[in-house]
C-alpha cells in the first residue's frame, strides 16, 4: 500500500513573495477605504457640525493615512517589479 501525503509541496520564494504582494495589496485596499472614511468624517466636522478643532485632528489623520497609502503602493511597485526579476532568472535558469 503506496502511502499518500497530505503535505503541501513548501511554497517558493517567488510564490512566497507573491502572497506578499497579495497581503500588500490588501491593506493598500484598506488604506483607500478608511481615507474615504475619513474624508466623510472630516468634511462633516469641517462643515455642518463647525467643530474646527477636531477637524483639525481628522485632517491629521486623513494626511499620515495618505502617507501610509502612498508608501505602501510603492513598497508593491518595487516588490512586484522585484518578483519580476526573479521569474525572469528562474526561466533563464529553467532553460
Amino acid at each position: 500500500m503506496s502511502e499518500q501525503s497530505d503535505e503541501k509541496p513548501e511554497k517558493t520564494d517567488l510564490e512566497k513573495s507573491k502572497d506578499i504582494i497579495t497581503q500588500l495589496k490588501d491593506i493598500r485596499h484598506y488604506a483607500e477605504a478608511n481615507i474615504e472614511r475619513l474624508s466623510a468624517a472630516w468634511l462633516l466636522l469641517d462643515g455642518e457640525l463647525k467643530k474646527k478643532k477636531l477637524a483639525k485632528q481628522f485632517e491629521e489623520l486623513l494626511s499620515q493615512q495618505n502617507k501610509l497609502h502612498d508608501a505602501v503602493a510603492a513598497a508593491i511597485t518595487d516588490y512586484e517589479a522585484e518578483c519580476e526579476q526573479m521569474e525572469a532568472k528562474a526561466a533563464k535558469a529553467a532553460k
